[in-house]
């Protein structure tokens, strides 16, 4: 420190570095020292906003609004620098991102300067009620959007509950809405299935028979990127695969066998996803779009299977057969094809177990949103049993009649 000076019979302190022209200021209340930069070069102005700065503290401290503890901010950096690290390998680097943007976009401009002590049920509703009522021309945020950030709020306070800047955690849960009604996930029914990969077929034919006045090189991207668009959508209705373990999917994961149980060609997967390294097993229809991929793409080992998400093109040939909704107004998107292949396993009879092992998800995900497709495994005769009405009784004697 080159130079100091105090002020206000020595409660505050202002100061500057060996390495800086600009003044800084400190002062001890509330039990906890406080330090913030002035800004100025000039040593009078410093003190002049020292001054102010001071007494702008003691106005805050009686009004409540001075808190010598950990705030919110504190607690959301600490979790985003160990987060990543102890969790390396077991979560996908795009779920740990996803954690780090609700934290930066949303948590922190609203709990950011609160502390922690502060932060309650009633806190947490109040930013719930924030988020519901937004700017106008904005979107609201779904269900499962808020569930998300009250998730990675969760991780946050239980960060600040591990080093003792809380006591213990809050209530966080959402009132009100203990069980939400139980939403069926959008897909396609066999008929719309088999009408959009005849669509998506076609719109392939229809980019090779095109005239070859327009450029070479774009030419052969459009009939390229509709021929994956085709494949994409047999592979993911054939194995089952979220479209972000597709976007991951390498062709060193993919191998070709033949499944001794039903002596059919089928894929071997090793997936990448949200919850790390998963395996499956396609059904045949897979095996013949993943050949084609190969032999027109040549691949190495280490290229992507999937190197562009043709979200566009997709939803540009749903628009086109108006199948962009369900029969119940729900977009489709591509990850109605997994839960088409969940359905359609389903409504084959597939094991209710296996089906969850193969899509590296639970059973009680399965019965909750796909409970619609179970009627096929319902036994009717089981369910309609009747058992034989048991015999009359007949009525007891009478004392005089047993001993006569």
């Amino acid at each position: 420190m080159a130079e100091a000076h105090t002020i206000l019979e020595g409660k505050v302190h202002v100061y500057r570095r060996n390495d800086s022209p600009i003044w800084q200021c400190s002062t001890y209340l509330k039990g906890k020292n406080w330090r913030v930069s002035t800004k100025e070069e000039s040593l009078a102005r410093a003190k002049d906003w020292a001054e102010d700065w001071y007494f702008g503290l003691k106005d805050k401290g009686r009004r409540g609004e001075l808190l010598a503890e950990k705030t919110f901010k504190d607690a959301a950096d600490q979790f985003i620098t160990e987060y990543e690290v102890l969790t390396e390998g077991e979560r996908n680097a795009r779920w740990v991102q996803d954690h780090y943007r609700r934290v930066r976009t949303y948590l922190v401009p609203f709990f950011g300067k609160m502390g922690l002590s502060t932060i309650t049920a009633g806190t947490v509703q109040d930013y719930r009620i924030s988020r519901l009522t937004p700017a106008e021309g904005k979107k609201l945020p779904s269900r499962s959007t808020l569930h998300h950030e009250t998730v990675t709020l969760r991780l946050v306070l239980k960060t600040a509950v591990r080093h003792r800047w809380l006591a213990h955690l809050p209530d966080i849960s959402q009132p009100y809405k203990k069980s939400a009604k139980v939403v069926h996930r959008a897909w396609f029914t066999p008929e719309e299935y088999k009408q959009l990969y005849q669509a998506t077929r076609a719109h392939a034919q229809k980019a090779r028979d095109v005239s070859h006045k327009a450029k070479k090189g774009e030419q052969a991207k459009r009939v390229w990127l509709a021929e994956q668009l085709h494949d994409k959508i047999l592979f993911l209705t054939n194995t089952g695969l979220r479209p972000d373990e597709a976007t991951w999917l390498e062709y060193r994961d993919v191998e070709v066998v033949k499944d001794e149980a039903s002596g059919q060609k089928i894929l071997e997967i090793q997936v990448r996803g949200k919850r790390g390294v998963g395996y499956c097993k396609s059904t045949s229809g897979a095996v013949f779009p993943f050949q084609r991929m190969v032999a027109r793409n040549k691949p190495k080992p280490t290229d992507r299977v999937f190197p562009v998400d043709h979200k566009k093109q997709f939803n540009g040939i749903l628009h086109k057969l108006g199948l962009k909704s369900d029969r119940e107004g729900k977009r489709r998107t591509l990850y109605s094809l997994r839960h088409s292949y969940i359905s359609f396993r389903l409504l084959e009879g597939a094991d209710i177990y296996q089906i969850a092992k193969n899509c590296r998800t639970s059973v009680e995900m399965i019965e909750k949103h796909y409970a619609v497709h179970l009627k096929n495994r319902l036994d009717a005769a089981a369910i309609n049993v009747r058992k034989p009405k048991p015999a009359q009784r007949a009525k007891p004697e009478t004392v005089e009649q047993i001993e006569s």
